[in-house]
Parts: structure tokens; C-alpha cells; sequence
């Protein structure tokens, strides 16, 4: 009996026919691997890739006769990179965009050119903290776009005058309720009270978010929220954490200062997203209970971006001149970080990702910052529990069973980090998923 295809169901019956193939082989021979979790390469080893999964990591023969061979030639291979604390939808969109006339077409224009770009600097999935990535993670994960693995948080949560209401002030005041444009399509979602958060909340997870993300206090993008000011009331923040905890996962919160934080913690938030202004009494408090410092290496250097105000400007100068002293902090008392960038705006800021990773060796180790961007990481994302939607291998290691997300670089970035800061250059292979995406071998 002959099967046909309508055209309608084209697509679904050769899916089917794939499913059925004998899995596609890649043996990757001669490179030195860091596995994401310990010091030592495993050197002049051998990677077997079945699919979309590493099947052997070994330093002695792995026998595939039916495999495609690559020969790394001595490179080192890293797992792929992972940034906790990205924004797609932002990452190229100009901040006039947001404040005078842009829209939802011009946001989605700009992501889908971010996301290859972003995987293309061996990001091989992002923690998306805020905005409306959700079409673009189903078109990525179905194949029909390039780029990285996204676990999003969807519309950042914020308090009315908080860090993520956009409006102007010739907008307020506004009717109870009434939502703005920015609202209407996923990017943010002003609440103010307990059955608003926890509407907002649940509203998020419908959509798609395996995690949330909040504004507890104010930030330095945004024009009317000074950074010192504590946003959400106890109770609303306990609203958001009640609703991520009966969905199993967690929330995120943007907050720089101590009293912000320590609510926050006590709240039941569990990654703190910047903190550059917090001390010594609150990171206790945050090890204590088990708290995550998501904190970005933001400096006032030569790589600092130049806001569009100036109240913004004197914000960004007064937050980075903590970024050093909580880094020293939060190491030497053994706080849990992990490692993001939170660049934006621009093109140009996206294009230092990299960069952004290698400047870490101003406080840890290559292998301690290269670890805190591959393993340790992916051990922040489990928080998200069964709403993670990458659950068939592991993400952020190289060894059985984990998704074959994996760089080759030209050199040894554990003796030299300033490797990763140069990926047009230096990663001489990507790979997501098992499939190659670049390959200057």
C-alpha cells in the first residue's frame, strides 16, 4: 500500500520519515576538551555526537565507522556559552524605539537579526530576562530561524513609575487597569497591588515563561525611577514568588540596593539580577538562602555605552563603581554567581558579549569564569524546573548525555580568556543541537 502526502500534511509525514533514519554521527578526533565543570582538559580526545546528543567523551578510540570525522586539530573544545541575563528583544533595539514610536514589528525585525548573531558568538542559549521572545523561540527551536537556545521570562513585571513602565510622564495618570501599548504586546506588564502581580504572573507562565522577572527597585535605563528606590511592597513580591512556586519555578528580580535585597530574599526571590550596590550583611543573607547573584561585569570603562539622558548617565556611573567591590564580596564569601551581560541598545553593545565574559578575569580565573559560563549557568536555569523546556540532555557540559552544544576554539581560552572576546576569529566551530552552524576548519 502506497502512502501519500496532501500537501497540507507534507511536512508532518516527513518528519515522520526522519524520525524513522539511522541517527546522524559526528566524531569530533585530536581536541582538547573542558568539560564546563573541572579545571583539567581532557586532553587529545575523542567526542561522539549521535544526533543532537554527545553519546562518548573519551581519550582512547571511539570506533564510528558511519560518523562524519572532524578532525579538531588540537583545539580546545568548551561547551557552548550561556548568558543569564539577556535581552533579545533589546539587544538591538535602540532605546528611542521604546520611548518615541517604535512597535512590535520593529522589535521582531531587529531580534530575528540579533538571534543569529547572538548564537554566532558561541552562545548557544540565553536566559531571556525580560520581553517578548516567545514566536522566536518556538521558530528557533523548530529549525525555521537561527539562534541560540532561550529560556525567556516574558513581560518584565514592574510597579507602576518602576523600571519597566515605559510610558512618559504626559501618559499618567492612567485608569486603573488600563494597559499601554508596550503592555499589550508582551514587553512588560505594569501591576500594582497583590491580585494584579499575581494576574500579571500567571499571565506570563501562560504565554510561555519559565521563569519571572521582576523590578524591585530602580534601574539606570529608565528615565523616572530613581536607583535607591525599593519597588514592590512585601506582600507584591510574595504574589509573584507564590505564583512561579506553584508553577515550579522561581522569579528573578532587578534590584541594585540593600534594603530592596533583603526583602526580596525574604520574599522567597531567588536570583538577584545586578545587586552592585549591596554589602556584606545582605550577601550573607543571600547564601544563607541559597540566593543566586546574577550580576553583569558593567564597568564605567571604555566599553560603556552612552545613554540617551542624562539622569541615566549619572545612574550608570554611580552603580559601576560598585561592580568591583561586590564581585571581590560575593567570591570571597562564596555567594553563588552566575555570569550574564544585560547588554543593549545597540548592535555594536551586543557585538562585545564576548568581551563582556573575558573581562571577568579582573576577579576570577579563566576556568572559574569559563565554568561560571557553562555549568554553573545551566545549574541556575534548573531552577526552572519542569517549566525548563530543555529537558532531553544537559546544557552547559560536555559529557554523555548532554546536548551537543559545543565550541572549538583556536588556542587554550583557560590560558587565555581574551580568546572568547574574538569569535569571528578565534571559534573555529559552533555547534547547537548537533547541527554545525559555523565551520572554518
Amino acid at each position: 500500500m502506497k502512502t501519500r502526502c496532501l500537501p497540507l500534511v507534507l511536512g508532518f509525514c516527513a518528519s515522520l520519515v526522519f524520525a524513522q533514519e539511522t541517527p546522524v554521527r559526528t566524531l569530533f578526533t585530536n581536541v582538547h576538551v573542558f568539560d564546563g565543570v573541572h579545571e583539567k582538559r581532557i586532553e587529545n580526545a575523542n567526542v561522539l555526537i549521535e544526533d543532537n546528543l554527545i553519546s562518548a567523551v573519551s581519550s582512547d578510540p571511539i570506533e564510528a565507522n558511519d560518523a562524519t570525522v572532524i578532525d579538531g586539530g588540537g583545539r580546545t573544545m568548551i561547551p557552548g556559552l550561556i548568558d543569564v541575563h539577556w535581552h533579545l528583544a533589546l539587544a538591538e533595539l535602540p532605546m528611542e524605539a521604546i520611548i518615541f514610536g517604535g512597535d512590535a514589528y520593529e522589535v521582531g525585525i531587529r531580534m530575528a537579526h540579533a538571534a543569529p548573531r547572538t548564537l554566532m558568538r558561541g552562545f548557544t542559549t540565553v536566559r531571556d530576562m525580560g520581553g517578548n521572545t516567545f514566536s522566536l523561540k518556538k521558530l528557533i527551536d523548530a529549525g525555521e530561524v537561527v539562534g541560540p537556545r532561550i529560556l525567556p521570562a516574558g513581560p518584565m513585571i514592574s510597579q507602576t513609575g518602576g523600571h519597566f513602565d515605559y510610558r512618559m510622564p504626559n501618559q499618567v495618570p492612567d485608569r486603573a487597569g488600563t494597559i499601554d501599548y508596550w503592555g499589550r504586546v508582551g514587553m512588560n506588564a505594569v501591576a500594582d497591588g497583590v491580585p494584579a502581580v499575581r494576574q500579571r504572573a500567571r499571565e506570563a507562565f501562560m504565554l510561555g515563561a519559565t521563569q519571572l522577572k521582576i523590578a524591585g527597585g530602580g534601574g539606570v535605563a529608565s528615565t523616572y525611577d530613581p536607583v535607591d528606590v525599593r519597588q514592590y511592597s512585601f506582600e507584591e513580591m510574595q504574589a509573584a514568588v507564590d505564583v512561579a512556586e506553584s508553577y515550579n519555578s522561581y522569579v528573578g528580580a532587578h534590584i541594585f540596593t540593600d534594603d530592596a535585597v533583603q526583602m526580596a530574599v525574604k520574599a522567597g526571590i531567588k536570583s538577584i539580577e545586578h545587586g552592585m550596590l549591596i554589602g556584606e550583611d545582605t550577601l550573607k543573607l543571600m547564601k544563607k538562602n541559597d540566593v543566586w547573584l546574577s550580576i553583569q561585569p558593567i564597568l564605567n570603562d571604555d566599553d560603556a555605552e552612552e545613554f540617551p539622558n542624562p539622569e541615566s548617565n549619572r545612574k550608570f556611573v554611580e552603580v559601576t563603581k560598585g561592580t568591583d567591590t561586590i564581585y571581590r564580596l560575593a567570591k570571597k564569601m562564596g555567594v553563588k554567581m552566575a555570569f550574564g551581560t544585560d547588554l543593549f541598545m545597540s548592535a555594536e553593545a551586543a557585538a562585545k558579549q564576548g568581551k563582556f565574559l573575558a573581562k571577568l578575569t579582573r576577579w576570577f580565573t579563566p576556568y572559574e569564569a569559563l565554568k561560571m559560563a557553562t555549568s554553573d549557568n545551566a545549574e541556575l536555569m534548573e531552577l526552572s524546573g519542569p517549566r525548563h523546556p530543555y529537558k532531553q540532555g544537559s546544557l552547559g557540559v560536555l559529557k554523555t548525555g548532554a546536548y551537543a552544544d559545543l565550541i572549538l576554539v583556536d588556542g587554550n581560552p583557560l590560558d587565555d580568556l581574551n580568546l572568547v572576546a574574538d569569535p569571528e576569529n578565534n571559534f573555529d566551530l559552533i555547534m547547537k543541537d548537533g547541527k554545525i552552524y559555523k565551520n572554518t576548519l
